[in-house]
Formats: structure tokens, sequence, C-alpha cells
């Protein structure tokens, strides 16, 4: 597999509160920093976009924002299921922050996401669901298009969650995608034999970290 000139790759949220010892770890979120930060050395996409969850405090994915509710709770919000999660990625907070370790310096651009307090934000193109039933987007799809980006891979955290949700919205936006599955990892993996399916079914391609050298 030989990313053209025509190529991103985007890493989704790889922040420590996703990390083992985070505030909302993902299980073995760790595993894939080691081979992420190779691809990222060997820059072998044209263009490189990392996003980052950023909430402000407060905000209405936290269950904290809701009194007697607990984390993972699940609740109703604008007519449609919404999980509610730990306190997580506080805008400012080292939590918050992209790893520290990583070669960012390959990166075009950072896509801040979730920072509308009463919006929660998976995808890297599009904010979930508002109080008007629309889904806002971040900008990113047009910013790609503009550096004529048509063939994006995604890899980072969690792969049932933001990963999922970025990759059907680049297939809704037009783009050509692929997963790296060894590259990302799940809140609950006991899904990801569906997952897959369901991605591929919506002509996600599922790929591989050494396909790309």
């Amino acid at each position: 597999m030989s990313p053209s000139e025509r190529s991103a790759l985007l890493v989704v949220d790889i922040q420590p509160d996703f990390l083992p010892g985070g505030a909302l770890a993902v299980a073995d979120g760790d595993v894939i920093l080691a081979p992420l930060r190779q691809l990222l050395e060997a820059r072998r996409f044209a263009h490189v976009i990392a996003t980052q969850d950023w909430h402000p405090a407060g905000h209405v994915s936290f269950a904290s924002s809701h009194p007697g509710r607990t984390p993972f709770d699940r609740i109703e919000l604008y007519g449609r299921e919404q999980v509610l999660w730990p306190d997580h990625c506080v805008q400012g907070t080292p939590g918050a922050a992209l790893h520290p370790q990583m070669p960012w310096s390959s990166v075009d651009a950072v896509i801040r996401k979730g920072t509308d307090p009463r919006v929660d934000s998976y995808s890297t193109f599009r904010n979930n669901w508002d109080e008007r039933g629309e889904r806002p987007p971040t900008g990113l799809a047009g910013y790609l298009r503009e550096r004529g980006v048509s063939e994006v891979f995604i890899c980072g955290l969690a792969r049932d969650y933001c990963v999922c949700w970025s990759a059907e919205d680049a297939i809704a936006a037009g783009f050509d995608t692929t997963v790296i599955w060894d590259l990302t990892r799940s809140v609950d993996p006991s899904g990801d034999r569906d997952l897959r399916r369901a991605l591929e079914a919506r002509g996600v391609r599922i790929g591989a970290a050494n396909a790309f050298g």
C-alpha cells in the first residue's frame, strides 16, 4: 500500500486521558504509540492531521454534569442516546494535551473537537447531534478538499467511537477511507468483529501499519 500525493493521515485523540492511567483510559491504548511514532517519522503521507478532544469544564457529556448519574450511564440528549463519560480532556489540563512523546512536528494541523459545552463530538468531521437535530461540521472536510486530498487513512483512539465515527463521516463526505486497524483500540473490544464488518459494509477499507513499509 503506497499512499498517494492526495493522501492524508488522521491521527485521532492521542492524549494522556485516553491512555492507561488516564481519566478515560482505553485498554492497551499505549500499545499503538511506538508503531504510530514510526509511521509519523516515516512521513509517508502528503498531509497529517491530528485531532484533540478539547472539552470545557462541565461539558454535557460528563456524568458529573448530571446529578445522580455515573460514568457510562446512558441518557437521551436531543432525542438521541448519549453515553455519559468521566470528566476527560478538559481544556488546558495535562490529560487533554497531545501526547508529549509523539513527533508532532510532522503534523500540518490540529483539529480540536468537543469544544461546545452543549454537544458531544466523536467524529473528526462533524460534531454529534445538537438541539436542532444537526451535526455541525468541524471544518476538516473543507480543509482536506482545499489541499486536494481524496484519500484518508485513520488511526488513534478509540476505535469504536471517534475512529469509527470519523471513518463513517469520511466515506459520507466522499473520501476514499482506510482505518489502520492495528493502530486503533476500542473502549469495548468485544464488539470489534461486528464493528469491522459494519465499517467494511459502508465501504471503509481495513489496513495495517506494516503495509506502509
